[in-house]
Formats: structure tokens, C-alpha cells, sequence
């Protein structure tokens, strides 16, 4: 189990004091379909990271077994022992000079890194494309902190690179990334504001990422950081927080469906440079700036000045009965999305595609059904039936318990009547 994926519980407990104390406070800090596509995106994030963090991590390691300067100079391996050890009396631990050295300078090396990789990820769009997945929510939450893309690891990797090439062993890389990405989590609210001035001299914090995700022209391409905000004060790119801003992206994704909200950009690319004339103009659609529109297309993008009370936000209205449906089946998917990544290094890799597709359907019908989509009702019904002929045939070839093949049958009987009673009726279609 990873990092992140060991993280997970501390992530939900502390999206359970937000909640708490928006309720105490009468703030709205979030909404339940937003959250739902928060939370959606960030699962499928995880799911497919089985499949390519193969890839990511793997060039990661030939590139350090091949490439690493210690193979062409007398430079000394990078120590990646473990920094602290147990040990009696007070304070419990003991320290380990060189491990410590090497994970601190690791760890900066990965947030400078992470600077640059982000930075491009807003200028470049392509690496936009993967990126925009994070950015595309109207709300600013810790649901949002786990908003993230399942395509955008593959274009971002090569900006880690260099410290392969430095010998930075790869599990000391992993190691610190993920530390620098669970450091990030809990900037992702409102709830917190400014801290002290040493903090906020140093530290990335909720007002400076706040910033990051305005929409506001005045805060847009702003705060890259990921731990240490001096980057952004060294490179020219810092700005403080002054009115609340708008919270989203430039062309509003209005949709809650997951896939839709991976590849729009892509798609958006693809036609942008099929529609423009000339190889110099199509290949600034892709390695340009996302604003940038070719003349033959259209103008530029300008982002408009907007404010918090003249902003209206995507938010479809649907009938209760159909949000309940929604985020009842979304709760039991979270479920089995854990359980998934929880076994997925004991199961066969054709089997846990299939679990993986399986999961990755289920969220994008409920993302359908909270956009009070028709193919939402269709295409959850057809998974439905998909899990039914499952469930009959694993009864009679057997391979699992048959008391848990009998539950699935009976929750597939349950959400089919549940469905076909919320759906036949013509108020809430």
C-alpha cells in the first residue's frame, strides 16, 4: 500500500471536521454534487494509477539505473535508510545525520521539482489538458484536494527526471513526492485563514493556494507552490490573497461526468488543431499557452473580471429521490474502489482491469444522474444487469464466497427497483 493510499482515513476524518465546522459556522463550504465529482475523479485517479504508475515510476528507475551521474563520476550514492530509528528515553527516537541530510535535500530538490512541473502544467497545453481536472471545480474544499487527474502523471513525469539523473534512489523520490502531495491536502479550504507571518513567509498555505485556483485575472497562473512558497517569491510568480476569489476555470467544464472531465481539453486540443492551417500553428495549439488561440480559429482566450456575487455556478438541479440514488451507490463504490487498491497487488491483472473498468462505469453513470442526464439511467442500468449476469455466473462456476454473491445479487434486485421507481416517474425526469 502506498503513501496515499495509507493516508486515506486521515483524509476523510479531516473532511469530516470541515464539514462539522461549515455546519457550526453557517458557512457553505461545499455541495454534495460537487463533492461527489471531487471525490469521483480522485478515485478513478487511484484506479488507474495501478496501471501507470508502472509506467511513470518505471522510467523513473531506468533512467537512475542508466543515466545516474554516480555511473560516469566518484559521486557517493544517495543514503535512503530510513532518517529516524526507535530508541529508549526521551525523545524515543534517534536521528540518523546522513539519512537526514539526504531526505531533506531530496525532499527540497522533489518541491523544486514539483514547482516547475506544476508551473508548466499551467503554461503548456498539453500538460494543461491533464492538469485542468484539478482546477475545474467551482468550490474550494478538501474534497477538491482530492480532484485529480488519471491521465496527467504520464505527461508530468519528465520533470522528475533530473533527479534521477542526480541518483536519488526511487523510493526515496516516491517517498518524498508523496509526503509533498499529503502536505498539499489540507491548503484546500476556507476554512483556515491567514497564519503567522513566518508561515506564510515560508510556507505554502490556504491563502496563498486559495490564490492558485482564482479565476480572478489578477490571481490566475499564480502560487505554484507545493511546500515551500518561496519559489514563488524567488521566481517572479507570488501573489497574497487580497478579495475572496472566484473559484473554477476560465470555460467552465459544466458537467459532473469523471471522463468528460480528464480528456475535454484533449478533445478541445484535437479539434483546435485540425481546424487551424499550417504545422507551426498546430504544434503552438499543443506546446502554447492554453489561451492561445490560432487566427484562423478565433481570438485569444481573455480571461473576464468576475467576483465572488456576479459568478453563478454549474449546479444542475435534480430530484432528491435521484441524488440519493446517486450518492448511495457512490458510497458503496468508494468502498470497493478501497478494496480494490487495498488487494490489487494479490490480483490478477485481467482481473482487477475488469474491477477497474467496472468502478470507472459506475462513477460516470452517477456523475450522469446528478446532471439529470437520460444516458445516465441507461447506462447504470445496463451495469446493473452487467453485475447481475456476474453475479449468476460466479453462483454457478463458484470462485467466491456464496454468501457475498448472493449480497451483490440482492443489492443488484434492490437498485434496479429502486432505479426503475425514481426514474418511471415523470416528475423527476
Amino acid at each position: 500500500m502506498s503513501i496515499i493510499q495509507a493516508s486515506i482515513p486521515l483524509f476523510f476524518l479531516l473532511l469530516g471536521v470541515e464539514l462539522v465546522y461549515a455546519r457550526m459556522s453557517g458557512n457553505r463550504l461545499l455541495r454534495l454534487n460537487d463533492s461527489i465529482s471531487d471525490l469521483s475523479l480522485g478515485t478513478l485517479s487511484q484506479l488507474s494509477g495501478l496501471f501507470f504508475k508502472i509506467v511513470t515510476i518505471g522510467l523513473y528507475i531506468w533512467f537512475a539505473d542508466h543515466l545516474a551521474i554516480q555511473r560516469f563520476a566518484p559521486v557517493p550514492a544517495w543514503p535512503d535508510a530510513a532518517p529516524f530509528v526507535a530508541a529508549g528515553g526521551f525523545p524515543w527516537f534517534a536521528v540518523r545525520l546522513p539519512e537526514f541530510v539526504s531526505w531533506s535535500i531530496a525532499f527540497i530538490l522533489v518541491d523544486i521539482a514539483y514547482y516547475w512541473s506544476h508551473r508548466m502544467s499551467h503554461e503548456v497545453h498539453l500538460l494543461w489538458a491533464g492538469h485542468v481536472v484539478h482546477h475545474s471545480s467551482e468550490e474550494y474544499n478538501l474534497a477538491v484536494a482530492l480532484r485529480q487527474s488519471s491521465l496527467h502523471g504520464l505527461l508530468s513525469w519528465v520533470f522528475y527526471i533530473p533527479l534521477a539523473l542526480l541518483g536519488v534512489p526511487w523510493q526515496l523520490f516516491v517517498a518524498c513526492n508523496a509526503i509533498n502531495l499529503i502536505y498539499q491536502f489540507w491548503i484546500h479550504t476556507r476554512a483556515v485563514g491567514r497564519l503567522g507571518w513566518l508561515a506564510e513567509a515560508v510556507l505554502n498555505t490556504p491563502s496563498h493556494h486559495r490564490v492558485h485556483h482564482g479565476v480572478n485575472p489578477k490571481y490566475q497562473d499564480r502560487n505554484y507552490a507545493g511546500v515551500f512558497i518561496t519559489w514563488d517569491k524567488l521566481f517572479g510568480t507570488f501573489v497574497r490573497e487580497e478579495e475572496e476569489p472566484v473559484y473554477g476555470i476560465t470555460h467552465p467544464l459544466a458537467s459532473w461526468n469523471p471522463l468528460w472531465a480528464n480528456v475535454h481539453v484533449f478533445v478541445e486540443i484535437w479539434h483546435l488543431a485540425r481546424r487551424t492551417k499550417g504545422i507551426g500553428n498546430k504544434l503552438k495549439v499543443v506546446f502554447g499557452p492554453p489561451s492561445w488561440r490560432p487566427e484562423d480559429v478565433g481570438p485569444s482566450i481573455i480571461a473576464p473580471d468576475v467576483a465572488v456575487d456576479n459568478f453563478q455556478k454549474y449546479d444542475p438541479v435534480v430530484p432528491r429521490a435521484i441524488t440519493w440514488y446517486a450518492f448511495v451507490q457512490f458510497l458503496l463504490v468508494l468502498v470497493a474502489s478501497v478494496k480494490v487498491l487495498t488487494l490489487s497487488a494479490s490480483l490478477p491483472l485481467q482481473q482487477t482491469g475488469a474491477l477497474v473498468f467496472y468502478l470507472a462505469l459506475a462513477l460516470t453513470n452517477i456523475g450522469g444522474l446528478i446532471e439529470g442526464e437520460r444516458w445516465g439511467y441507461v447506462l447504470e442500468q445496463a451495469r446493473l444487469l452487467s453485475l447481475a449476469v456476474a453475479c449468476v455466473t460466479l453462483l454457478i462456476v463458484g470462485g467466491l464466497p456464496t454468501f457475498w454473491v448472493g449480497a451483490a445479487l440482492a443489492w443488484f434486485v434492490y437498485s434496479t427497483v429502486w432505479l426503475w421507481t425514481i426514474t418511471d416517474n415523470d416528475s423527476l425526469l
